[in-house]
């Protein structure tokens, strides 16, 4: 019988934020497969475990992955951890459970710390719709590519960034959505010194000219104010429906989706009245 592939979040900096059913996955697997054996071996000296690890990271997963799903199409079961916080996600860790679901081998996640939700959660922007960035490519083409492609995000937007590169990438952020565009900037999230800044891209992009980055940055970026266009039926209906599943009563939600698109509100009422009564 084959095993399983656990996916087990580690703290990304508390380490009193580790969950009892991590701890169990840990203590139960196998074997645990570590970003960097080096960091792991200290989360486990302070859990008092001690487990057989193998390293698995973005340098060595084209040998390690296939390695690792041999062990488990064998019988064993293996926890995955990264570094801090939830493994597969802006990780090689996708490309093992990729290769582990193509082979019928099941893996279970474990819920657990996650940098992009703490910051999202206490960014004060938007968060009923997001889309996560991650790290922008390294490469400046590639990466105006990629920026280029949210101007007209009308979601929340979260990027992961290193110190070094902070600068570099508020700059860009400001060429392109605008220095007045508001974002926070979470820093050491759950660390002794976690910092959030609640700023414009401009500010943001100020301070730090001449303040070194120090710490691992989330950059949590107001999407673009929608695009409105007057008279338009189809995208007030939408507008209303979509006020209505946040909660706004019927009224309300098309009250408000007129006056956005400046069309009728009893037009909308009637619509959504309508096809809810078929």
């Amino acid at each position: 019988m084959a095993g399983k592939l656990y996916l087990a979040p580690t703290p990304i900096g508390n380490l009193g934020d580790i969950s009892r059913r991590a701890v169990e996955t840990l203590e139960a697997a196998d074997f645990i497969a570590a970003e960097d054996t080096r960091v792991t071996v200290k989360l486990l000296n302070h859990l008092e475990l001690k487990k057989p690890m193998v390293a698995y990271h973005r340098h060595n997963c084209d040998t390690a992955g296939p390695a690792i799903l041999r062990r488990l199409e064998d019988g064993e079961s293996c926890a995955l951890v990264t570094d801090a916080g939830t493994p597969a996600i802006s990780d090689p860790g996708e490309d093992l459970v990729a290769l582990c679901t193509a082979a019928g081998i099941e893996v279970e996640a474990i819920p657990g710390p996650c940098a992009l939700i703490v910051a999202l959660s206490a960014s004060g922007l938007p968060t009923g719709r997001f889309t996560f960035e991650g790290f922008l490519p390294l490469n400046k083409k590639n990466r105006r590519a990629q920026l280029d492609g949210l101007k007209a995000e009308e979601r929340t937007m979260i990027f992961y960034e290193a110190p070094h590169k902070l600068r570099t990438t508020l700059e860009d952020l400001a060429d392109t959505f605008g220095s007045e565009r508001p974002i926070a900037v979470c820093r050491e999230l759950t660390k002794l010194h976690e910092e959030i800044l609640r700023l414009t891209i401009g500010e943001a992009a100020e301070r730090y000219a001449d303040q070194e980055p120090r710490g691992e940055f989330v950059l949590v970026v107001a999407g673009c104010p929608p695009q409105i266009v007057e008279g338009d039926e189809d995208a007030a209906l939408a507008r209303a429906e979509q006020l209505r599943q946040e909660g706004l009563p019927l009224k309300r939600a098309a009250a408000q989706a007129a006056e956005e698109y400046k069309v009728k509100k009893r037009w909308i009422y009637n619509q959504i009245t309508e096809k809810e009564s078929e």
